[in-house]
Formats: C-alpha cells, structure tokens, sequence
C-alpha cells in the first residue's frame, strides 16, 4: 500500500507512467535530482502524515518506502 501511493505520487511528480516505477528503481534512474527529493520528501511527510529525515542512504524507491514505513 505505501509503495503504490508512492509510486503514484512520483509518477505523477514526473510525468512518468506509474507502472515504469519499481522498488528498485534509483532517483537518477527516474530523473530526480536532490531539489526533486527534498520536494517528494515533504509530499510523503503530508501524505503519510509522518516526520522523515532526508540523508544518503535514500538510493531508490524502496528506501523511501522503508523510511515511511519505519516512521509510522
């Protein structure tokens, strides 16, 4: 359920279809550059009503999924 709102939410933040989004799938695969990452960052923080940290551990899609995960 967090990985298809987030998966969502990317698709939708870079015009990209949805299903082209894995777990697996890193920010420079996807276009993101760290602007990018702080903005869905704070996306997630409203959506999932949660309180995350950025830092460099946040390589692809799944290490979102697991931080939101992890906060709730």
């Amino acid at each position: 359920m967090v990985f298809e709102k987030v998966r969502q939410i990317l698709a939708e933040h870079k015009g990209i279809e949805p299903e082209s989004i894995t777990m697996e799938s890193t920010f420079e695969s996807l276009g993101l550059d760290s602007l990018d990452t702080v903005e869905l960052l704070m996306q997630f923080e409203d959506e999932f009503g949660v309180t995350l940290q950025a830092d460099d551990s946040l390589r692809n899609v799944g290490d979102f999924v697991k931080l939101i995960e992890g906060s709730k």
